[in-house]
């Protein structure tokens, strides 16, 4: 209930058209049908709590002047013989009250989120900073496989998702020795399965964040150097066994990884020749549909 309550406090937009729903219903329901139905100022309670979570955003001035309106709707529509002026301003400070409360809440909610991003933008730029090879590696993951989650029109939702896994889809190499990770040679046997554990050092270190769980981030970490035929690590998943999101991730991983400079590479690989590599590894090591997808994405503009 919870995790179902905080989805939908992603989406103002969800809000302000409930407050405008509940406030139009409300009026309509007291004028024509439920004239004696004085319980049901509560509906217009609920106007003002959408209308701070909705338009938390807005000016002190616009949630005033919409409180009022509720307020002067609940006031004439439900009449009562106690009913004056000093009743009216009352009314005015109560739903205000609601209204402001419910705009902290949500603001409350938007400031944890952006810290959350900081938070991961932060620990993706400390394990950059390991290696100035890989330098804003992460960063650029993400924002290539945002692009492509975008170009196949998933949701917002979706797309937050992608862009955290892909901040923190090498958090892994935090437990990898640096000598390895910025080793200029080849790579021993041995030191290469010490850097195929990453994925599992990498879901085991934010496995313990509640928010990860069954959202999609801990897919990307653990699941984004599995291959479409099954010849991936860790567990050799294949296919569509393969989450969509890793597989988005490992496209995007792959051709930034292809186009920056690296310490076993004096310089970066031509975008051209990396657009074709993928090509050809399409339908084995990526995901036919995911590898169409981004390659559309330079049809325009190179």
């Amino acid at each position: 209930m919870v995790n179902i309550f905080n989805k939908w406090l992603s989406h103002p937009l969800y809000f302000r058209y409930g407050f405008f729903i509940l406030l139009i219903g409300s009026v309509i329901l007291n004028s024509f049908f439920l004239q004696n139905g004085s319980h049901f100022f509560i509906l217009y309670i609920f106007s003002v709590l959408f209308l701070g979570i909705g338009f938390y955003n807005k000016s002190t001035w616009f949630l005033i002047f919409f409180t009022i309106i509720v307020v002067s709707c609940r006031f004439f529509l439900i009449p009562d013989a106690t009913d004056n002026f000093l009743s009216f301003i009352i009314y005015i400070l109560n739903y205000l009250l609601i209204t402001f409360i419910s705009v902290g809440l949500m603001k409350n909610v938007q400031k944890v989120k952006e810290d959350n991003l900081e938070l991961t933008k932060a620990l993706a730029n400390a394990l950059d900073s390991r290696d100035t090879y890989t330098l804003h590696h992460s960063e650029n993951v993400a924002r290539y496989a945002v692009e492509i989650a975008e170009k196949m029109k998933l949701s917002k939702d979706l797309c937050n998702i992608i862009h955290i896994g892909g901040l923190l889809h090498d958090i892994g190499k935090i437990g990898i020795p640096e000598n390895i990770l910025t080793k200029p040679g080849k790579l021993t046997n041995d030191e290469y399965e010490l850097i195929k554990t990453h994925p599992k050092i990498g879901y085991d270190i934010i496995k313990h964040v509640e928010s990860f769980h069954n959202n999609g981030v801990l897919d990307i970490v653990l699941y984004h150097h599995e291959r479409f035929d099954g010849k991936g690590y860790p567990t050799g998943l294949q296919g569509n066994q393969i989450p969509l999101v890793a597989r988005i991730v490992a496209v995007a991983d792959t051709f930034d990884a292809m186009t920056s400079k690296r310490v076993y590479r004096e310089k970066e690989l031509d975008i051209e020749y990396t657009l074709n590599e993928i090509r050809k590894n399409k339908s084995t090591q990526f995901d036919p549909e995911v590898v169409d997808v981004f390659l559309s994405l330079f049809d325009k503009d190179k």
